[in-house]
């Protein structure tokens, strides 16, 4: 990621913005309803590395003074599912890039909470995404 944000760097106009907006590097809350409404069955155990790995890239490139930060925040995002179907097919794409090991155990949490509520209630991922903002020192 280094060379990404150095070769962006060389693409900026003089004073240019760069916007690094991804995961922040805490495990993603999977829970039952919406908004205010959600209740909490189980936190994810997903590899932080990548995330990690992107955090120690922007601080070098800041270190280095090729840009400097402006302004940085962190916000939750939901991911909203209707299925049992749908979560598990989400959950599997992480399996399969290696990013976690089987969340089976959460699964069943999962379908145990959904079975006390009604049919209709959805499944929410909450994952706490980053946002910085980083203008390009000449």
């Amino acid at each position: 990621m280094v060379h990404a944000l150095q070769e962006s760097h060389r693409v900026l106009k003089p004073n240019g913005i760069l916007i690094d907006l991804r995961p922040a590097p805490r495990h993603r809350r999977v829970g039952l309803g919406t908004g205010r409404r959600w209740q909490l069955v189980g936190v994810m155990r997903e590899q932080l590395d990548d995330d990690l790995a992107a955090d120690r890239a922007v601080a070098q490139v800041l270190r280095a003074g090729l840009f400097r930060r402006e302004m940085r925040f962190e916000f939750e995002l939901d991911r909203v599912m209707d299925t049992m179907e749908d979560f598990r097919a989400w959950l599997d794409e992480f399996v399969q890039d290696g990013k976690m090991l089987s969340h089976e155990w959460l699964v069943q949490r999962v379908e145990r909470a959904r079975a006390q509520h009604r049919a209709s209630i959805k499944i929410v991922v909450r994952g706490p995404m980053r946002m910085q903002v980083l203008r390009k020192r000449a």
